[in-house]
């Protein structure tokens, strides 16, 4: 083969590609693809404090009772500043987490009992249809009567708001996996607890993450909503406070926090799934 016919081997046609030359195709770029991903899940986010900023100054609105979001932004750096905004922060969270935590230790073991065995639904099944449908901040004067004002109260509420979105996607998630999966793996001699281990949880995964972004969530707004009652600190005491004070930005600030702090929640959440579900393609976390 003489030179001139090497110089025209391509890469596609299974040779290296010439000195000098760079080849016509590559993977694409991830880091392009990151940042259009951010901008665009951004746009919404950016025209919200867009119309909010404009709203006020353009006598849309009375800046009074909704300033613009520059001042409420100014007044959550002064909150943090100074220390306020990490004490209702941290009293908050502290409450959510211990209701979720005690929420999840509760839920998920119980929902996989009830998913795989038909005898526990059976029996259980009208309770929790019962407590269920009963909204958690009804049953706010009852958990103040009997476990008082304190902390017990606030955590106890978050406990029942969160256990039941955890526990129902847990149970669907038991009940819904492949029964050709179960089917398989059995036929290959996997005692119960393994065919558990590594066939039903697993596949169940996606469905109690559900249940567990749904609980985070819940888990701020009743915890919010109680504080608002009766507590000395919290992002719910904080809102009520400013409010009564007539601290207006204040006030907006302290739910941008929530706001915040529930979004940070769920990209945890996110993750932990992302983390535990490596198995699953990537397309379809």
């Amino acid at each position: 083969m003489s030179s001139s016919t090497l110089e025209q081997v391509t890469p596609a046609d299974g040779g290296a590609a010439p000195a000098g030359r760079r080849p016509l195709t590559g993977p694409p770029r991830k880091g392009g693809g990151t940042g259009r991903r951010i901008f665009r899940s951004s746009i919404a986010l950016i025209l919200l404090a867009t119309v909010w900023e404009l709203a006020p100054r353009l006598g849309l609105v009375d800046r009074t009772f909704l300033p613009e979001f520059s001042v409420v932004i100014g007044a959550l750096v002064d909150l943090a500043v100074n220390g306020q905004l990490w004490q209702h922060v941290s009293a908050s969270v502290g409450r959510a987490l211990q209701g979720f935590a005690i929420a999840v230790i509760v839920a998920i073991p119980l929902g996989v009992l009830i998913g795989w065995y038909r005898p526990v639904a059976q029996y259980l099944n009208p309770v929790l249809e019962l407590f269920r449908n009963t909204a958690a901040l009804a049953l706010l004067p009852v958990f103040v009567l009997i476990l008082g004002i304190g902390e017990t109260s606030k955590v106890a509420l978050v406990v029942y708001a969160c256990t039941f979105p955890i526990l129902l996607n847990t149970i669907s998630g038991v009940r819904t996996v492949d029964p050709l999966l179960i089917k398989s793996a059995r036929s290959l001699g996997l005692s119960p607890f393994r065919l558990f281990q590594k066939v039903v949880l697993p596949a169940s995964l996606p469905t109690i993450f559900t249940g567990l972004r749904l609980s985070a969530a819940a888990s701020i707004l009743v915890l919010i909503a109680a504080e608002m009652v009766g507590a000395q600190s919290g992002l719910g005491y904080l809102i009520m406070a400013s409010q009564l004070n007539f601290q207006i930005p204040n006030m907006y600030a302290g739910i941008v926090s929530i706001a915040l702090v529930g979004l940070v929640f769920n990209a945890v959440l996110v993750l932990l799934e992302r983390r535990f579900s490596s198995w699953r393609p990537a397309g379809d976390s």
